[in-house]
């Protein structure tokens, strides 16, 4: 059974609410699973309403009186026996159900039952769904398996993360053994990645040809969705999608409009790019002109990096053996976009926005986040030179900008220099974005306009 982060996130959530939770993400990362898995640990019963496989549900809503009108239909739906304060309703596809913007609020406030919903970000419909009045559901977004879980699956235990994560924190140096036995689970996360179906297939049989089928699978699955979901663009989509690879192994890994066509001007499709990011397939990372908070005055929307959301998916859309050759250390490999893939990968999932720093005087710098109050700049490293970033050291040392510290991710052990700090690529896990904490009181004293 895979261990997932947003578990204890359900947990917390329902503790402290009464409303419905919305669960959204890209096909195929579990969203269905972890809620039964949710109902089992609370002994609670699960009833299930899917709105693609069940289209007399899609009717459900129409022209109900009442929150008990509503509740009398889904009975109808379904052999499991409704329990007030023992049952959860668990509504899946949602994009298929606009009318459940409505309905939702009112069941809620009727009180009876836990309310559940899940939907793909495949598809225009869920924007709809987002638009719930506050108050009566919150969303959660889910992602593929980051590095960490990816660990706990693979049998690492608490311990061995919080002494990883002490050195992280502290700055000092990673035991010799633990740190290569990490560079290989590393590695073989390189080829895995974090759909569950493939998690799960390397881990019951460790044939790695297995898991390339499943994620060949996902990624037809997500050309048919293409293809369904925006067949107007679904041309430009799929170029753009099954170009992803090529551009990442490009000398500025840019995504370059051109090589899709000579006229092609982003303004057009503009929407091609975004319905890719907001269907969770694809993460663009944006060209800050400037290192200064806050980053998203200084985006420049025409230029970006596109990654994969996932980097088994990635793996899998390269050719030529490219598993056996990642897992072997092999020197003829671009790891370098493979390691940014990853990273973009952990920082989205970890709640960063993501922003590279391109300047002609200056150089590029691979990512920027804000962290802590401040801009932190990252460089990713696959290679020997790791100490060499002249960028990363120019924008350190201009005064105006303030930045005072910058990470580079490499294959070696805990390093420390004056501005700058060198941790193993694994370690990207422990860096994440740091929640708002309690009230934001303000207690102005507007008496002398009085």
């Amino acid at each position: 059974m895979l261990k997932r982060k947003i578990e204890k996130r359900m947990d917390q959530f329902f503790d402290e609410n009464q409303k419905a939770l919305l669960l959204t993400g890209a096909r195929q990362i579990g969203k269905t699973y972890i809620i039964r898995q949710y109902a089992k640990n609370h002994d609670k019963k699960l009833l299930e309403i899917n709105f693609l496989e069940n289209e007399s549900a899609q009717r459900l809503f129409d022209n109900t009186k009442d929150s008990k009108d509503i509740l009398r239909r889904i009975s109808l739906l379904s052999d499991v026996p409704m329990e007030k304060g023992e049952t959860i309703i668990f509504f899946d596809e949602v994009q298929e159900c606009r009318e459940l913007v409505t309905a939702i609020k009112f069941l809620v406030e009727e009180g009876s039952y836990q309310y559940i919903l899940s939907g793909s970000l495949l598809g225009v419909e869920l924007k709809d769904i987002r638009s719930v009045p506050v108050g009566y559901m919150d969303i959660y977004e889910m992602y593929p398996l980051d590095f960490e879980e990816f660990c706990m699956a693979n049998g690492v235990s608490h311990d061995v993360i919080e002494s990883l994560k002490h050195c992280f924190v502290n700055k000092t140096k990673v035991d010799t053994m633990i740190h290569d036995k990490m560079m290989e689970l590393f590695r073989l996360y390189l080829i895995v990645g974090g759909m569950p179906e493939a998690v799960n297939t390397f881990l019951k049989n460790n044939n790695l040809r297995a898991v390339e089928e499943i994620q060949k699978g996902i990624n037809r699955l997500y050309r048919m969705d293409i293809a369904k979901y925006d067949p107007e663009n679904k041309l430009y989509l799929e170029e753009i999608f099954s170009l992803i690879p090529a551009e990442l192994n490009a000398k500025n890994k840019r995504f370059i409009l051109k090589n899709l066509n000579e006229n092609f001007k982003f303004s057009r499709y503009e929407n091609s790019f975004l319905w890719l990011k907001d269907a969770g397939v694809a993460l663009p990372t944006y060209c800050a002109s400037e290192p200064i908070n806050p980053l998203l005055l200084s985006r420049a929307t025409n230029m970006f990096k596109l990654f994969l959301s996932d980097i088994g998916l990635l793996a899998a859309m390269y050719m030529n053996g490219l598993q056996l050759k990642i897992l072997n250390g092999e020197k003829d490999i671009n790891f370098g976009s493979i390691y940014e893939n990853v990273v973009a990968q952990e920082l989205h999932a970890h709640g960063f926005d993501l922003f590279y720093y391109n300047n002609k005087k200056m150089g590029e710098v691979d990512f920027l986040v804000e962290y802590k109050g401040n801009v932190l700049p990252i460089e990713v490293k696959s290679g020997k030179s790791y100490t060499r970033h002249a960028a990363l050291k120019n924008i350190l040392e201009t005064k105006n900008y303030g930045i005072k510290q910058g990470m580079v991710f490499c294959n070696e052990n805990v390093e420390k220099t004056d501005h700058i700090v060198y941790y193993p690529i694994y370690m990207i896990m422990f860096l994440e974005r740091e929640e708002e904490q309690g009230d934001m009181i303000y207690q102005p004293d507007f008496s002398i306009l009085k």
